[in-house]
């Protein structure tokens, strides 16, 4: 057995000496199991669930295989390769849709349908026009997320995607004045809007600031039907020389201030990428007392 001395942190979970001592007595006394079987016991063992009370076995797969690879456990060797389907479609798929131009007033649009399309058939279509329309194109996410599409004269005309929010961001966590406690308990009930796009030939004054607003009128009833919880509080980053962010500002999301530049896995402590501004906007006004924070 392996003796360990410190902590060992995964995804903003602290492994402790004991936890990692008792993952080392689960996989020796259960040698003939294999590691999918161990990360269900190991769930089980450490209380990891999904508030829907679901295991967390995905995630406490990939912890332990930092584990093995940091060396704090040893894990049986894999048994066969299994083909990750997933992989497949972590690049998006080119779409094919109709780019004659949309010029219209808000008004004269006509009824714009908004569909939730995460775990539907239209989720590809929002994947794939990201990838294709989109400054930074499509990226797969982690963890929780949502993506819309947004439909008129049976036409996409935008499209957009969130996502479980950074942990550590500092204008946004200085705005609602939590400690590292309530941020660690409640950064699932914040959402981050990850790609926000109106199609290129789409051209309605004032459609992106309507769509951002009925976005948030219903991501959070969308949010707990999938994760069974709510969400308290959007955000979101522009680069201020792309972007002047006038749609949501436009839509009453609130400037917080600048992020560091330095990116969520920067070791230098040095600026290696462009400033962004940090944007918010509070679903309740009992946000702050609902996330722990300082009213």
């Amino acid at each position: 057995m392996i003796e360990t001395t410190t902590e060992f942190r995964f995804r903003g979970r602290v492994f402790t000496d004991q936890d990692i001592a008792a993952l080392n007595r689960l996989i020796c006394s259960r040698p003939e199991m294999s590691r999918y079987g161990l990360s269900l016991l190991a769930c089980e063992a450490l209380g990891w669930r999904q508030e829907n009370g679901r295991l967390r076995d995905m995630v406490c797969r990939s912890a332990m295989l930092a584990l093995h690879r940091a060396g704090k456990i040893v894990l049986p060797p894999p048994r066969r390769m299994i083909a990750n389907h997933a992989l497949r479609h972590r690049e998006a798929e080119p779409v094919a849709i109709d780019p004659s131009p949309i010029e219209a007033t808000l008004k004269d649009l006509g009824p714009i349908e908004k569909r939730q399309v995460r775990r539907t058939p239209d989720e590809r279509l929002v994947n794939g026009l990201l990838k294709a329309h989109h400054y930074l194109g499509y990226t797969r996410p982690v963890g929780e997320h949502l993506k819309y599409l947004f439909v008129a004269r049976n036409r996409p005309v935008a499209c957009a995607a969130w996502s479980s929010a950074p942990r550590h961001l500092g204008p946004r966590d200085r705005f609602i004045g939590w400690s590292k406690d309530a941020r660690r308990r409640n950064i699932r009930f914040l959402a981050y809007n990850t790609r926000f796009l109106v199609l290129p030939w789409v051209r309605v004054p004032h459609l992106a600031s309507h769509l951002l607003g009925q976005m948030a009128r219903q991501v959070s009833w969308d949010w707990e039907a999938l994760y069974s919880h709510p969400i308290f509080y959007l955000e979101s980053f522009i680069t201020p020389s792309r972007h002047a962010g006038t749609c949501y500002r436009a839509a009453n999301w609130h400037f917080l201030g600048l992020t560091t530049g330095r990116g969520k896995n920067d070791q230098t402590m040095k600026p290696n990428r462009p400033k962004k501004e940090v944007l918010g906007l509070p679903l309740t006004r009992r946000f702050r007392e609902l996330l722990g924070g300082i009213g």
